[in-house]
Parts: structure tokens; sequence; C-alpha cells
């Protein structure tokens, strides 16, 4: 999608700390940090929100949940623990309309988050 952010973080048109890619994901620290530890784990195909996700998104969803156990070991939050986040639509907090998932950590999480 031409005017998406992530899309343009997704082919270099916008800078971001990468810190995970393969063929279908791409992950990158957030600008706006709000944990010690804020990555964003966003398919390279743009998908706007969750309620996009059908059936054949299936392996996606299993790569990206993988993924963050990854990222996690590799960040070091995997052993305390870590919160991964999807918001959906403006009422679930979404502002940036591709799909994303926040995998925070480094410090303790309250619930409910606020």
């Amino acid at each position: 999608m031409e005017s998406c952010i992530f899309c343009k973080i997704i082919e270099g048109k916008i800078p971001s700390q990468k810190v995970y890619e393969d063929k279908n994901l791409f992950a990158f620290r957030d600008v706006s940090p709000q944990a010690p530890v804020h990555i964003l784990i966003v398919p390279k195909k743009h998908i706007e929100t969750l309620l996009e996700l059908g059936e054949e998104h299936s392996e996606l969803i299993g790569r990206i949940h993988l993924t963050a156990n990854h990222i996690a070991r590799k960040e070091g939050i995997a052993e305390r623990g870590f919160r991964l986040v999807v918001n959906c639509k403006e009422d679930g907090g979404q502002t940036v309309f591709h799909l994303h998932y926040h995998l925070l950590g480094g410090r303790a999480m309250a619930w409910p988050p606020g």
C-alpha cells in the first residue's frame, strides 16, 4: 500500500532499527518504546487488521509467534517473560493499519494494561 508507513519501512524507504527479517516478516524497534524492549513484528504482505485474517494465513500467524519466541530469546527477555500484543481497529488501539504485533519486555507488565 502506497501510503502505509510500515510498507515503507519494509521497503527501506523509511529507516528503522531492524531486528529480524525473513521472506514473510520484518521486525524492528518501536520508535516510541513502551518497555525496555519494544519490537514490532510485521508481515511483509499488507494486511490492514486482524479481522482480515483467514485460514490461508494460518502458517503466517504461526511464524509470527515462533519469530516472537526467537526474538524474545535473542533480546534476553524470554526467561522472565514478555507480552505479545496485537491491537485491532480504533477502539482496540490500532493506529497504523498494517497488521503488527508488539513484543514488549524487560519490565513487569501490569494487568489490566490500562
